[in-house]
C-alpha cells in the first residue's frame, strides 16, 4: 500500500493531532464551566424544554436518553480528561484500532454538547472541530504512516475554509471590495484583544495591504494545497501566517487555531518514522471516509457557488461536511449593552446605578481589552449580537435579567466581579451604547481605551415580581 501511506506527513500528522486534542480540552472545559447558567435545569434556555420541543433525528446526541445538570458535567469533564489525555500522546501509546476509538468518543461526547447547545453553539468553530475531529479518527496514530487520502480530505475542509471566507467577503459588504473593512472591523469585531487597539490605529494605507493579502490568502492560496510539494507546504505556510495574524488582532475563540493546525497536515516535514504496513483494515475504513466525504461536500460545493452563499451551515445533524465564511459584512459602528442594577427599592433622579462587568466583552473605557482565544466566552458573544440587534437575545435577555435579580451563582461565575456581593439588587436595567476606540492621546495620556455614548434603553428598570415565570 505505498500509495495509501505518506511518510513525509509524519510530524504535520502529530502537530495536528496534538493540537486539536488541546482545542477539544479548551472546548469541553468551556462546557463545563459555563453550561449551568446558559443551558442547565434552571439555566437561561434549559436543555430539558429543548428535548421536549426536537427529535433524535433533529439532534442526535446522548442526552436523550437522560438528561441532568450531573450527567452534564460528567459528559464534560470526561472529556477534558480524555483530551488532555490524547494531547498527551496516549493515542499514540495504543494500538490503532483503540487510537481510533478514542477520537470518535471525544466527537461523540462534543456532537452531544453542540446538539443540545442551541443559541449558544451556533457558532461555525463548533462544526469546524467537530467535521475537524471526526477527520481525525481516519488519521491512524504512531503505528502506521499517515494516510494519503485523509490528509486530503483535511486540505479540503482547510479549502472549504479558507475559500468560503473569500467568497462571503467578495460577495458581501462593499469594504471587503474597495479594500476599506479594517478601517472598521478591528473596533467592531465581536471580542477586541489587547492589540486589537493598535491594529485599529494602524495607517489606512496598511489596511487595505491587509485586506488585499487576506483577499490572496483566502481566494488563491487555497488552490496551492492541492499542488505538488513544495507549492502545498508553501500555501499552508502561508495560512498558518495569516491565521496568527488574527489571532493577535482579536478573540475568535478557536477557529483560527483549528484553522492553523488544518494547515500543518499540508506540510512536508523531513525526519519521518518508518513504519509496519498499513492495514488493509484500515484502508478500507479510509476508502469509506473519504467516500462519504466526497458525497457529502455536493451541498456545500453548491453553497459555495450560490450568489446567496450561506455564511456557517451544517447540512446534515451530525456536522460531518460542513459550508463556512466569516465577517461577509463590517459593522461601521460598536454598539455595547451595558447591564445595571440597583438596589433602591424606589427610582429617583438620585438613583445610583451599579454596572455590571463582563470578562471579555468591553465594558469599563478604562479596562484594557483582554485575550481569551481559544477559550470561548458564549454569554459576551451573544451580547454583541443582541446590541446589533435585539432578536438576538429574544429568548435569553428577561431570563439573564431574572438571574441577576437573584444573584444566581452559576450566571454571576459568567460575569466579572459582583456590584451586589452581599444582597441582590432590586431592579436592573441595560442600556445601549455606542463605542469607540479611544485616540492615542487618550490612551497614552488619560489611560482610556474607549469612548462611550449613550444611545437609549434596551431593558427597561425590572424587579423579580415582573420576572417570576424565569
Amino acid at each position: 500500500m505505498e500509495w495509501f501511506a505518506a511518510s513525509e506527513y509524519w510530524y504535520g500528522r502529530l502537530i495536528f493531532q496534538r493540537g486539536l486534542a488541546v482545542i477539544y480540552a479548551v472546548a469541553f472545559l468551556t462546557a463545563a464551566l459555563q453550561f449551568r447558567a446558559l443551558l442547565g435545569e434552571r439555566g437561561m434556555l434549559p436543555i430539558p424544554r429543548f428535548l421536549e420541543r426536537s427529535s433524535w433525528r433533529q439532534s442526535p446526541s446522548l442526552f436523550r436518553l437522560r438528561y441532568s445538570d450531573r450527567l452534564f458535567a460528567a459528559v464534560s469533564w470526561t472529556g477534558v480528561v480524555l483530551a488532555v489525555a490524547v494531547a498527551a500522546g496516549l493515542a499514540d501509546a495504543v494500538p490503532l484500532w483503540a487510537a481510533m476509538l478514542l477520537w470518535f468518543a471525544l466527537w461523540v461526547l462534543y456532537l452531544s454538547i453542540v446538539n443540545v447547545g442551541q443559541l449558544w453553539y451556533g457558532f461555525g468553530w463548533e462544526s469546524l472541530l467537530l467535521e475537524a475531529g471526526f477527520l481525525a479518527i481516519f488519521l491512524g496514530n504512531d503505528t502506521i504512516a499517515p494516510p494519503l487520502l485523509v490528509l486530503l480530505a483535511a486540505r479540503w475542509l482547510l479549502f472549504r475554509v479558507e475559500f468560503g471566507a473569500g467568497l462571503i467577503k467578495l460577495r458581501g459588504d462593499p469594504c471587503w471590495r474597495d479594500l476599506t473593512c479594517l478601517y472598521y472591523h478591528h473596533e467592531t469585531q465581536p471580542m477586541p484583544g489587547p492589540l486589537s487597539w493598535f491594529f485599529h490605529h494602524l495607517p489606512k494605507p496598511l489596511h487595505k495591504v491587509e485586506v488585499a493579502a487576506n483577499h490572496f490568502a483566502q481566494l488563491i492560496v487555497p488552490f496551492g494545497l492541492f499542488a505538488p510539494q513544495p507549492v502545498a507546504s508553501i500555501a499552508a505556510a502561508i495560512v498558518i501566517v495569516t491565521q496568527l495574524w488574527l489571532v493577535l488582532s482579536g478573540n475568535f475563540a478557536w477557529l483560527n487555531w483549528v484553522t492553523l493546525l488544518l494547515a500543518a497536515t499540508a506540510l512536508a516535514l523531513p525526519g519521518g518514522q518508518s513504519a509496519p504496513a498499513t492495514p488493509g483494515w484500515f484502508v478500507g475504513v479510509c476508502i469509506a471516509y473519504v467516500a462519504l466525504v466526497v458525497v457529502a461536500s455536493y451541498r456545500p460545493v453548491r453553497n459555495m457557488l450560490s450568489p446567496n452563499q450561506q455564511m456557517n451551515a451544517s447540512f446534515d445533524p451530525l456536522h460531518l461536511v460542513n459550508t463556512y465564511g466569516a465577517f461577509g459584512s463590517i459593522g461601521r459602528t460598536r454598539y455595547e449593552i451595558v447591564l445595571e442594577g440597583t438596589d433602591d427599592t424606589h427610582l429617583t433622579d438620585d438613583t445610583v446605578w451599579r454596572e455590571y462587568a463582563f470578562k471579555g466583552k468591553p465594558g469599563d473605557p478604562r479596562r484594557m481589552p483582554r485575550q481569551f482565544a481559544p477559550y470561548h466566552l458564549r454569554l459576551d458573544w451573544l451580547m454583541w449580537f443582541a446590541a446589533i440587534s435585539p432578536a438576538y437575545a429574544r429568548s435569553w435577555a428577561l431570563p439573564l435579567a431574572a438571574r441577576l435579580l437573584r444573584n444566581d451563582p452559576d450566571t454571576l461565575r459568567l460575569l466579572g466581579p459582583n456590584p451586589f456581593p452581599d444582597d441582590p439588587p432590586h431592579y436592573v436595567r441595560a442600556h445601549l451604547y455606542e463605542y469607540e476606540f479611544s485616540t492615542p492621546a487618550e490612551l497614552f495620556g488619560q489611560r482610556i481605551w474607549w469612548r462611550r455614548t449613550l444611545i437609549g434603553e434596551f431593558l427597561p428598570p425590572l424587579t423579580r415580581d415582573r420576572l417570576n415565570r424565569y
